[in-house]
């Protein structure tokens, strides 16, 4: 099912449902990563729904279907009140499951910062390649944090190609073909995502809910080593990394995809 949902200034943002047939074991939030949309999680949605767990997502703002200049954000802030109005939609729709939300690659970002700095906690989180530090030109970074305050919707390509995104090569062309799917990225987007990383792991011996991080050790678009440093600064006693060799950015959609999602669904049963 496919409807809208009202972002904290007015945006009508896109999202999709999708139930199982059985009775559901528990609601996964997922969050797409930049440039993305929802049509690039149906492997996980369907693997999920095969498990038996309500699967809810939405495109970000700027991305999809949804409304905004494509790659652009205002404010971060934006971001994770989104997510909250979204967190707050589910729950009411299903008030009685427990949720769990599975961020990826930015969308690994914008959950990080939702559950620091919201209430509205979820009962585990889940990233995939998290975008914390990323694998785009020192040079673009620079241009946007200089030009974020004077001319804050400049956008340039981010130049991350698709190829980096999984050594399925029909994967790779599905996304050279799909017109939802962008590589821009704005000045006012860049300072806001570096800020937030900073402020992140800043703040990472705060983290309180449980959290399972998962990366491709060949992934070129967010570094893997910046989680395995994120993982190691983390106090708390309910954390899992597991990194995989070869493997690309999109987890969900590289030629081991199957194990990832079965990872995850194996910590997420461990977790009810």
């Amino acid at each position: 099912m496919s409807k809208t949902f009202q972002s904290e200034n007015g945006l009508e943002l896109y999202y999709q449902s999708w139930y199982p047939q059985a009775s559901a074991r528990a609601v996964l939030v997922i969050v797409h990563g930049h440039g993305g949309h929802i049509g690039i999680l149906t492997r996980m949605v369907e693997y999920f729904v095969e498990c038996n767990y309500i699967v809810f997502s939405y495109d970000l703002r700027g991305n999809g279907k949804s409304p905004g200049q494509r790659g652009h954000v205002n404010s971060w802030t934006e971001f994770r009140l989104d997510l909250d109005n979204f967190i707050n939609l589910v729950k009411n729709k299903e008030p009685n499951q427990e949720v769990f939300i599975i961020g990826q690659s930015m969308g690994g970002t914008i959950a990080l910062d939702y559950i620091l700095q919201e209430s509205n906690q979820p009962k585990g989180l889940i990233l995939l390649s998290p975008a914390l530090e990323i694998g785009v030109s020192s040079w673009k970074l620079l241009i946007g944090k200089i030009l974020s305050r004077i001319l804050p919707n400049f956008s340039l390509e981010t130049g991350l190609g698709f190829s980096a995104a999984s050594r399925d090569p029909e994967v790779v062309a599905d996304c050279e073909k799909d017109l939802l799917r962008h590589c821009q990225g704005s000045a006012r987007l860049a300072a806001e995502l570096l800020n937030t990383i900073d402020w992140i792991k800043a703040n990472a011996k705060k983290i309180e809910t449980p959290i399972l991080i998962l990366h491709g050790g060949a992934d070129k678009v967010t570094l893997p080593q910046s989680s395995k440093d994120f993982f190691e600064s983390l106090t708390l006693v309910d954390k899992e990394r597991k990194e995989y060799p070869d493997s690309y950015h999109e987890l969900h959609n590289d030629i081991n995809y199957l194990e990832v999602l079965g990872d995850i669904e194996d910590w997420i049963r461990r977790h009810l």
